[in-house]
């Protein structure tokens, strides 16, 4: 016999310490490992960390097999892995009703178990009496079953495990908006189970996807049934929020040590370089200590301050723990093992040398590793005062499993035994490797030979649709449906992806269904879903988006293909020629360049070999999936209107099942004409006149409800009735009800009992002379009846009130009337496919959304993702009775996601984003601008295009000027409102003097004062000549050559409006306000006080902390008047770096503002200014003048703030002269 080579003898040795410290635990039955001998429970994530190191023993075996017992060995080995990694399948797949409904709810109570009985794989406590929902725990669970399968190990055996498999996929790909628990199970670290999104879900889940995807679970015995298919857009939305997270960890948590396994070993999530870097050393930086490094900061587990009878924290007790956290040895192997995967050998020596330190030591010669050292409870004052000084002792666990194998594996990795490549068969260690530039192959489509020809006489050659037959196009909403086909499993009761639309990604592949190759057109082109389809120059701003989301996140081999179709919809109103946007679109396309994105324009056939093919081998007739399981399968959108491209489909006899199933859904979607045309007879009276019908109408709405007839005034957008839009608090008239006259009452058709009457209702279709009367009775038919009413329109059965609806929709598409699509989107609840998304981007760059107007019962704030339909419910009640309104918010709320992903520098300093003032400004812009009422403006606002309505969105958000022209509509519109176009103005704007403010006050104030200057109390009254008038002339000619003080004039007061209204505070504001609060007892604004005791739960760094100084200065009503508080604050904070230890009790901005404002008003009357220049505001009562002061100059807000401070705190202040300059 051969004697054993010394690196066999030192495998035995490592052999050893695996059997007596890991797999002793291991139960013989299930596989899986206890916690310890006294824990009987089986923790998912701590059991995958835990078979680590006997996965890699097995491996370093089987490569240094001195005889065949080695290789017994090594069987053995991978065999307990397997047994392991099935015991926790089965644990999983007996909950497989809970990964059904979680797909769909992604709610806490739906979730996998974190952990089950480690004898029985039974749970062990109830859906709510644990922090279940931990997505990265399921991510690790996916990311290592791929890696294990990749290394040659078969964990999955059969069919229906595959299909399970899928479905897990399913239930963390929207983890970039799941609020769970995370990693150490708490959530919040107050510990009161509030869930929030972490950073190292996110980043596992987005590891997770990439592993998997296109990866045979029977490995090499494998054929395409047992492949998993993964969405890219899915795992690009994961990688886009985690990038906007690091290094922070959550809302919570401005650090934390278990993003170590997001950026190194296992996941390597993070691409780009820097960003690993900067969340390492933020790491090494605030946790890192003479044991390991604590979780996070002021973390309480097992500190001698933490209170163990109790799982709750209270807030102010987090400051107790804050220098005593404990210290946790596991994240040292962390970085042992990304020292060896990034060949770094100072940093391998360094950590193992730590770790050799604090190993506790057996007498049998076992090594173990300790769960974390803790400050012994008689030196913690010690500690407090000179932080890392004190010895500490082991805690919790011995060994932690956990910790003990990620240190054997480090071992095996340093000692070489195993190569780094050999744990990462996948090679995700390279994912920050070199990325070569991406060219984008762009395809124009005609629709029809029509179109084709018309492009033909602008010189540019298309095919049409028709003409690349045998290849196929079709819409993206086709290939959502074929997607839901996807993991479904009658034994197990699965059903399949959820309906979730298809980003660009996933449309730039070609797709190989039943041996034909289909392309699909990107969702953006896709009119029947939201209205911006509809605006031609929205798609073109759209197209320019999606191609450079493209060149920056396309990971796939090949370049990807993007489909662009030119549908009628894209021509001029009268269908002559082609939209000019389009046309110059597709004439950049052939540049070669496109808003920064490098593109190829060509024939679709000429791509085939140069494009990444999928094959939807699910969709196979030998596979399972039948596409007609019943009668309504595959019409997930009532609501659709268009069919899909007719001429992709030739007639042929023999339409195999999968064409069927295409035209089906196509017809399902196709639309047929019922409404009458508008009656153009003249000198019609209306059939409504606007007070009577919006009394009906409310009547109405409240008998429906069982409610009385309300007192107030409330209104429906309709067309007359938009001049009189309370919703935007523009204009205030409680009474129009009572002045008008009552001739018209009767128009409205009452049947014998005095109810209306509605088939009469139905009749007066007929004779509507606008789409906009017949929005309004199918309006009232649809609160009356309901969408699914058959009005029997000219004798025919099915036409529901719904289906009119449609139809209208379509006509005012067509029209290009935007506020009657508004109006008909909100009728019909139509939903933003991509709301959701847009609102957790939003939330993920730690931005927090409010709908609704202000104050905060109406208004609902937004801080956690919601699913879909939950949201658009939400928007709808915040809006009250204004439909569009509601409309208004959603596409609102997407536009501030375009921005937040391509400009995140315009939201800087911004936390809350509050849709409901953010629509008012606009409105109030658009009044400033146009020069006209109320009124006039909200109505203007309803009628901008989408693309005049996202540019408007830009220039408040960029605080840019902007001047607004009419323009005039074409004559057989049907709609009143004037058409309007906005474009930025030149840098014609204040000169330098001008913009610090008041410095030429004296002489300028006559002429001022001759201009007369009123102003009104109500922050949004528009009448005449009470708004800032715009710098230059809303006309394009001028009748009067005047450019004075006048045309500044409101200049300030509109910057602090626009600031006020978005929320924006100065730079590092909220760690400012922090400092002060340790000065003082609390600030209290505007009768709301911000306590100093928030500093004793929240960190400075904190978002938490940030949300909540934003809360109390959110109750100030108007916005000019709160941005005056934010510039009080920030002239106190300068204090907080004087010598000064204490400045007082509870300090109130209001009186310092008052107090400033008062100064304000001395100086000016000393100069002798009388009348209209000194008026207050009603409501707050300061000078309006004040708030159109420059902040700085002799004369300006900051003057005035300061001295009433130094006022204010005259006690507290050094006596030495004037500290402050």
């Amino acid at each position: 016999m051969r004697s054993r080579s010394n690196s066999g003898v030192r495998l035995d040795g490592y052999a050893r310490l695996v059997q007596r410290t890991i797999l002793c635990h291991q139960n013989p039955v299930t596989g899986l490992l206890s916690a310890g001998t006294d824990h009987k429970d089986a923790w998912v994530r701590d059991n995958i960390y835990s078979i680590l190191a006997v996965w890699g023993l097995g491996m370093a075996y089987r490569k240094n097999a001195d005889r065949d017992e080695d290789k017994a060995k090594a069987y053995e080995l991978e065999q307990n892995v397997v047994k392991l990694m099935r015991g926790l399948l089965q644990c999983m797949m007996r909950q497989v009703d809970k990964v059904e409904k979680f797909k769909c709810t992604q709610s806490t109570k739906d979730c996998l178990h974190a952990k089950y009985n480690s004898a029985t794989c039974a749970t062990v406590v109830g859906d709510d009496q644990w922090g279940h929902l931990q997505v990265d725990a399921t991510s690790l669970y996916l990311l290592f079953l791929a890696q294990m399968t990749a290394s040659g190990l078969r964990i999955i055996f059969t069919l229906d495990e595959v299909t399970f498999i899928q479905n897990l996929v399913f239930y963390i790909e929207a983890a970039y908006k799941v609020a769970d628990y995370g990693i150490w199970e708490r959530g919040d670290k107050t510990n009161q189970g509030i869930p929030e999104l972490n950073a190292s879900s996110v980043g596992m889940a987005k590891a997770a996807l990439e592993a998997i995807d296109e990866l045979d679970l029977f490995g090499a015995h494998g054929g395409h049934k047992s492949v998993i298919h993964v969405l890219p857009d899915e795992v690009e939305h994961c990688q886009s929020i985690l990038y906007s997270m690091l290094p922070r960890a959550s809302t919570s948590k401005e650090i934390d040590a278990g993003l170590l396994s997001i950026i190194s070993y296992p996941a390597f999530a993070v691409e780009d370089l820097n960003l690993v870097n900067v969340t390492k050393s933020e790491i090494i930086s605030k946790l890192q200590g003479r044991y390991g490094c604590c979780r996070f900061l002021r973390d309480g587990y097992k500190t001698p301050r933490e209170d163990p009878s109790r799982l709750h924290y209270d807030p102010a007790e987090l400051k107790l723990f804050e220098n005593i956290e404990c210290e946790w040895p596991v994240f040292w192997t962390y970085f042992l093992i990304d020292g060896i995967f990034n060949e770094d050998k100072i940093q391998v020596q360094e950590y193992r040398e730590a770790l050799e330190g604090i190993l506790i030591r057996e007498k049998n010669g076992i090594v173990l590793m300790p769960e974390l050292y803790a400050v012994p409870p008689e030196k913690v004052e010690e500690e407090y005062e000179n932080p890392h000084t004190v010895d500490r002792v082991p805690v919790g666990k011995l060994p932690h499993l956990w910790g003990q194998s990620l240190y054997i594996l480090s071992c095996l990795l340093a000692e070489g035994f195993l190569a780094a490549g050999e744990i990462d068969p996948l090679n995700r260690r390279f994912s920050t490797g070199f990325k070569p530039d991406v060219v984008v192959q762009v395809t124009v489509l005609a629709e029809s030979n029509q179109i084709k020809d018309l492009l033909q006489d602008h010189g540019i050659n298309v095919q049409s649709i028709a003409d690349i037959y045998p290849l196929r196009v079709q819409p993206a909403r086709i290939l959502s449906n074929l997607y839901t086909m996807l993991g479904r499993n009658k034994n197990m009761k699965l059903s399949g992806r959820p309906h979730r639309h298809i980003g660009v990604l996933g449309t730039s592949k070609l797709y190989m269904i039943r041996n034909q190759i289909f392309t699909f057109t990107p969702q953006f082109t896709d009119q029947h879903h939201f209205y911006l389809a509809l605006d031609n120059q929205m798609i073109v701003e759209m197209l320019k988006t999606e191609l450079a989301y493209l060149t920056s996140c396309w990971r796939m081999t090949g370049r990807p293909t993007l489909t662009f179709p030119i549908t009628h919809t894209m021509l001029v109103d009268d269908g002559t020629d082609i939209h000019p946007a389009v046309l110059a679109t597709i004439r950049k396309l052939e540049d070669g360049y496109f808003g920064g994105a490098r593109v190829k324009i060509g024939k679709l056939s000429e791509f085939l070999t140069t494009s990444f093919h999928t094959h939807l081998s699910f969709l196979d007739p030998d596979c399972d999936v039948k596409l007609f399981d019943d009668p309504n399968e595959g019409r997930d959108s009532p609501d659709s209107e268009y069919g899909g491209y007719p001429a992709d489909f030739c007639e042929r006899e023999s339409q195999d099942e999968l064409d069927q199933y295409i035209n089906d859904i196509l017809q399902s979607t196709a639309l047929k004409s019922y409404l009458p045309p508008t009656s153009k007879t003249a000198n019609q009276p209306p059939v409504f006149s606007a007070n009577h019908s919006t009394k009906e109408i409310l009547s109405i709405m409240a008998k429906t409800k069982g409610l009385e007839v309300p007192a107030v005034s409330m209104s429906l957008p309709t067309k007359v009735l938009n001049r009189h839009r309370k919703s935007l608090n523009l204009v205030d008239n409680p009474h129009f009800f009572e002045t008008k006259d009552c001739e018209n009452v009767s128009r409205l058709p009452k049947d014998a009992h005095g109810d209306l009457d509605c088939r009469r209702l139905v009749e007066q279709l007929k004779e509507c002379p606008t789409l906009h009367d017949q929005a309004d009775i199918l309006y009232i038919l649809h609160i009356l009846k309901g969408a699914d009413w058959d009005t029997e329109l000219d004798g025919q059965c099915g036409i529901t009130v719904h289906c009119l609806l449609n139809e209208l929709y379509r006509k005012a598409g067509l029209n290009q009337e935007w506020g009657l699509i508004r109006y008909i989107s909100g009728i019909l609840k139509k939903r933003l496919e991509v709301l959701a998304e847009a609102c957790t981007d939003l939330l993920s760059h730690h931005k927090q959304l409010t709908v609704g107007l202000p104050p905060e019962p109406r208004e609902k704030i937004i801080t956690t993702p919601l699913p879909p339909e939950e949201l658009t419910d939400l928007i709808y009640e915040a809006s009250g009775q204004d439909i569009s309104i509601a409309v208004l918010t959603q596409e609102i709320i997407m536009y501030l996601a375009m921005y937040v992903r391509s400009q995140p520098s315009l939201f800087v300093e911004m936390l809350r984003l509050r849709i409901g003032l953010i629509i008012q400004v606009m409105a109030t812009e658009l009044a400033r601008s146009l020069k006209c009422s109320g009124e006039e403006a909200s109505e203007s606002l309803m009628n901008l295009s989408p693309f005049d309505m996202k540019n408007l969105l830009h220039h408040i958000l960029s605080g840019k000027e902007f001047g607004v022209e009419r323009s005039l509509r074409p004559v057989d519109s049907s709609s009143s409102s004037p058409a309007i176009s906005i474009h930025e103005m030149g840098h014609s704007g204040a000169t330098k003097t001008e913009r610090s403010g008041i410095t030429k006050l004296k002489s300028e104030l006559k002429q001022f004062f001759h201009e007369g200057h009123s102003m009104s109390s109500s922050m949004f009254a528009s009448t005449r000549g009470s708004t800032p008038s715009s710098p230059i002339s809303t006309s394009p000619t001028r009748s009067n050559g005047e450019t004075s003080w006048g045309d500044r004039k409101g200049q300030w007061l509109r910057r602090r409006r626009l600031d006020g209204a978005i929320n924006r505070v100065p730079v590092g504001f909220y760690e400012k306000v922090w400092k002060i609060l340790q000065k003082c007892h609390g600030l209290s604004i505007d009768g709301y006080v911000l306590p100093s005791s928030t500093t004793r739960e929240m960190t400075p760094c904190e978002i938490k902390f940030a949300v909540h100084v934003e809360s109390v200065l959110n109750h100030v009503p108007q916005p000019e008047y709160r941005q005056l508080l934010v510039e009080a604050i920030l002239v106190l904070t300068f204090l907080s770096d004087v010598e000064v230890n204490s400045i007082g009790g509870i300090i109130h901005v209001d009186r310092i503002v008052h107090m400033a404002n008062d100064l304000f008003l001395q100086e000016l009357k000393s100069f002798g200014a009388t009348g209209s220049i000194l008026e207050k505001d009603v409501a707050t009562g300061i000078c309006h003048f004040f708030y159109d002061s420059a902040p700085s100059g002799a004369y300006g807000t900051m003057t005035y703030l300061t001295k009433a401070i130094i006022i204010y705190l005259h006690d507290f202040l050094p006596s030495t002269g004037c500290a402050m300059q």
